[in-house]
C-alpha cells in the first residue's frame, strides 16, 4: 500500500511527493483456520506481510535476519520501480526511448541495488522490451551512490539464498555477468581483472557482489566527498575505474559532496542564529542562497556582533542544560566548553578514542592541586548515536562511556570541571538541541574511513569549531572555512598503510599517557563492580595493545594508539584558543559564514545537472 507524503519547498509554490510503502497481505484473515481453532494461523499472512515494513534494517546476525533484509530490500525496490513504470506507460503514445528522459533512479549504497536485476525483469518479462534495449534503458536510468567504504555497505548475497528467494533475478544476473565477462575477456584476456570485475564471487560460499552489479548497471557512480571519491577509484573499485578509463568514460565515477539544509539545521534548530544572519544581511535570502552568508565576514571582528553571537550560544546552552536535566538528570555548568560527538557508533568513528581522552583528562585533573584546577577550562563532553543491533563492540563502547561518566561526574574533585554523558536515543529532535549549543565537535575517524559525514556540516553551520582528522568532508570544510577554524590531528590517508607495515615489524609505540588510561581500565576503575563489564572493557584494551596487529582486525584496526598523542595536543589547543573569547567568537563567525558549499541546495543542483539531467521547474506564480 502506498502512503503519499507532500513535501513542500521553502519559499516556493512547488510541492513534491514522497511515496512510502507498507506491506499488506493479499488475504487479511483466514476464516477457515480460525474456525478450526488455529487462531495464530488465521492471521499468519498478515504477520508475515507486516514483517517486511515494520522495522527497517532488521538484525542480520542470523540467517533468518539476512533473509528478511533481502526480502525487505526487494519489496521496497520492486514497489517503487513498478510504480514509476506504471506512471510512464500511462502517457499516451509513450516510447521506451524516452524513458531515460523521464526516469532517474538513485541507488543509495548497495541496499537497493537489486534494482538492476528487477528493472531488467520488469522491462523484459513484464513489458516485453527486447533484452539489449532493456539493458540500454537500465544503464541510462539507474545511478549508484557509494556512501561508505565499510565492507558492510558492500553487500554480498549467497547465491543459494538468492536462488531460493529470487530465482528469476539470479538468472538475469547470470546472463548479465556472462555477457559482461565475455566482453572483458576480449579486451583483457583471461587474467585477474576478470575475477575482480565479475558479479559473482567464488569461494566456499558463492556470492553475488551487489556493488559490482550496481556499478555495471549504472549510468553514473558517485562518492560523497572529494577524498572519498578518490578512494572509490583507487581502493574500493580500482578495476572498475581502470575499465572506465580504458573505455573512454573516466567521468562515470564522479564526486557529489554531501550537504545539509540550512532551513532545518539553522532556521528551525537555531532561530536566534537565523535572526542574526537575517538582521546583518538585511533579508532571509541566505536561506535559499547560502553564498550570501559571505557578507557576514566583514562583521567578524565587530564587538556588537560578538556580543549577540555569544548571547545566541548562551541561549542554546541554556536549552541544552534543560534537555540534559530532563533526559539524564545531569546538571552542567552553562559556562563550560561544550564538546559533542554525535554520530553512528562504530569503531572507525572512534568514540572509543574520545572516551580514552576523557579518562586521560580526568587523570590529569586528579593529579592537580585545587589551585591548579581553578585554572583549567571546564568542559562537558557529550557522546551520542546508535549502534547496529548486532554490533557487540559498539555496545561495549557505549557501556564504557556510561560507566566512565558515572565515575567522573560524581567525583567531588573533578565533577565541576569535567562531565561526560552518553545521550540515549539520538534523533533529529535531540540533534536540534545539541548542535546549536556546541563549542567544539569531534569528527575523528581514521583517515580514509569516513565517506563524508554530515554532522560536521551541521555543527559548523551553527558556529561550532571542529576537532578532526583529514578525512571525509572535514577536508573540504577546512578549505572553505580556513585552517584556523579546525583543530587537525592524526595520520593522513596515504600514511595508513605504512603505519600498519611498521607495526607488523614491531614499531608501534604506545604513549605513556595512554598506557596510564589502559591501566586504569584494567584496574577496574570504571567497571563499577561488574565482572562481566570489566572483562569486556579489558578485551577492548587488549586488542589495541596487540601492537603487531595495528591496522588489522587482530589489533588496533583504526589506529587509535597511533593518533592518540596528537589528539591530546589538539585538545590542548582547543582549551588555549577558547580562553581567548574574542578570537574564538571571530573563528566561530568565520566558520559559520563560509558554509555555502555544504548546503543541500548545491548538492541537489549538482546531482540534477551531472547525474539526472534535470532542469529546475518552478511553478508559475500565476496560473
Amino acid at each position: 500500500m502506498a502512503y503519499d507524503n507532500p513535501i513542500p519547498g521553502f519559499d516556493t509554490y512547488n510541492t513534491n511527493n514522497l511515496r512510502l510503502w507498507r506491506a499488506c497481505p493479499s488475504k487479511e484473515f483466514d476464516l477457515d483456520q480460525y474456525s478450526a481453532a488455529n487462531f495464530t494461523d488465521a492471521v499468519e499472512a498478515r504477520r508475515k506481510a507486516e514483517d517486511l515494513s515494520a522495522v527497517l534494517y532488521p538484525n542480520d546476525a542470523s540467517y533468518e535476519g539476512r533473509e528478511l533484509r533481502l526480502r525487505q530490500q526487494y519489496f521496497f525496490v520492486s514497489a517503487s520501480l513498478q510504480d514509476l513504470l506504471r506512471e510512464f506507460i500511462k502517457r499516451p503514445n509513450y516510447k521506451w526511448s524516452e524513458l531515460p528522459e523521464k526516469v532517474a533512479v538513485q541507488m543509495n549504497d548497495t541496499h537497493p541495488t537489486i534494482a538492476v536485476a528487477e528493472f531488467m525483469r520488469l522491462l523484459v518479462d513484464v513489458m516485453h522490451v527486447p533484452w539489449d534495449e532493456a539493458w540500454d534503458l537500465t544503464t541510462k536510468c539507474l545511478n549508484y551512490t557509494n556512501h561508505t567504504v565499510m565492507p558492510e555497505a558492500l553487500e554480498k548475497w549467497p547465491v543459494e539464498m538468492m536462488t531460493r528467494m529470487l530465482p528469476r533475478h539470479v538468472q538475469i544476473i547470470g546472463e548479465l555477468n556472462l555477457r559482461w565477462i565475455n566482453g572483458l575477456v576480449k579486451k583483457y584476456g583471461d587474467g585477474p581483472i576478470i575475477a575482480a570485475l565479475s558479479i559473482f564471487e567464488e569461494g566456499d560460499v558463492k556470492k553475488i557482489r551487489m556493488g559490482n552489479l550496481a556499478i555495471m548497471g549504472s549510468n553514473k557512480v558517485n562518492g560523497v566527498a572529494a577524498l572519498h571519491t578518490e578512494i572509490i577509484k583507487k581502493e574500493t573499485f580500482p578495476d572498475f575505474y581502470k575499465y572506465c578509463c580504458d573505455t573512454g568514460v573516466p567521468d562515470k565515477i564522479v564526486n557529489m559532496t554531501n550537504g545539509v539544509t540550512p532551513r532545518r539545521w539553522v532556521h528551525c534548530a537555531n532561530p536566534a542564529l537565523s535572526a542574526i544572519f537575517t538582521k546583518y544581511l538585511g533579508s532571509h535570502e541566505w536561506l535559499t542562497d547560502m553564498t550570501k552568508l559571505k557578507g557576514m565576514l566583514k562583521f567578524k571582528e565587530d564587538p556588537k556582533l560578538h556580543s549577540e553571537w555569544m548571547e545566541m550560544k548562551k541561549t542554546a546552552k541554556k536549552k541544552l542544560a534543560g534537555f540534559l536535566k530532563e533526559a539524564l538528570d545531569l546538571d552542567i555548568d552553562q559556562d563550560a566548553l561544550i564538546d559533542i560527538q554525535i554520530k553512528r557508533i562504530h569503531e572507525y568513528k572512534r568514540q572509543f578514542m574520545n572516551c580514552l581522552y576523557v579518562i586521560h583528562r580526568y587523570q590529569q585533573l586528579k593529579k592537580m592541586s585545587p589551585a591548579e584546577r581553578e585554572k583549567v577550562q571546564k568542559r562537558v563532553v557529550l557522546i551520542g548515536g546508535k549502534a547496529a543491533s548486532a554490533y557487540v563492540n559498539a555496545k561495549l563502547i557505549i557501556k564504557l562511556i556510561n560507566n566512565v561518566g558515572k565515575v567522573i561526574n560524581n567525583d567531588p574533585d573533578t565533577g565541576k570541571l569535567l562531565k561526560l554523558a552518553f545521550v540515549p536515543n539520538y534523533r533529529v529532535s535531540a540533534a536540534e538541541v545539541l548542535i546549536p549549543a556546541s563549542d567544539i565537535s569531534e569528527h575523528i575517524s581514521t583517515a580514509g574511513t569516513e565517506a563524508s559525514g554530515t554532522s560536521n556540516m551541521k555543527f559548523v553551520m551553527n558556529g561550532g569549531l571542529i576537532v578532526g582528522t583529514m578525512d571525509g568532508a572535514n577536508i573540504e570544510i577546512r578549505e572553505e572555512c580556513g585552517e584556523d577554524t579546525m583543530f587537525i590531528f592524526g595520520c593522513l590517508e596515504h600514511e595508513v598503510a605504512g603505519i600498519a607495515a611498521k607495526a607488523k615489524e614491531g614499531h608501534y609505540p604506545i604513549d605513556s599517557r595512554l598506557q596510564a588510561v589502559f591501566q586504569a581500565i584494567r584496574n577496574g576503575e570504571f567497571s563499577k563492580g561488574e565482572p562481566e563489564a570489566h572483562a569486556e572493557f579489558c578485551s577492548l584494551v587488549d586488542k589495541l595493545c596487540n601492537t603487531h596487529g595495528a591496522g588489522t582486525w587482530d589489533g588496533d584496526r583504526y589506529l587509535v594508539v597511533h593518533d592518540f598523542p596528537s589528539f591530546v595536543e589538539a585538545q590542548a589547543k582547543v582549551d588555549a584558543t577558547y580562553a581567548d573569547k574574542a578570537k574564538w567568537c571571530k573563528l566561530s563567525i568565520q566558520a559559520a559564514s563560509s558554509m555555502a558549499k555544504f548546503s543541500t541546495d548545491r548538492t541537489i543542483s549538482e546531482y540534477a545537472d551531472v547525474i539526472w539531467g534535470v532542469k529546475p521547474a518552478p511553478r508559475p506564480m500565476e496560473m
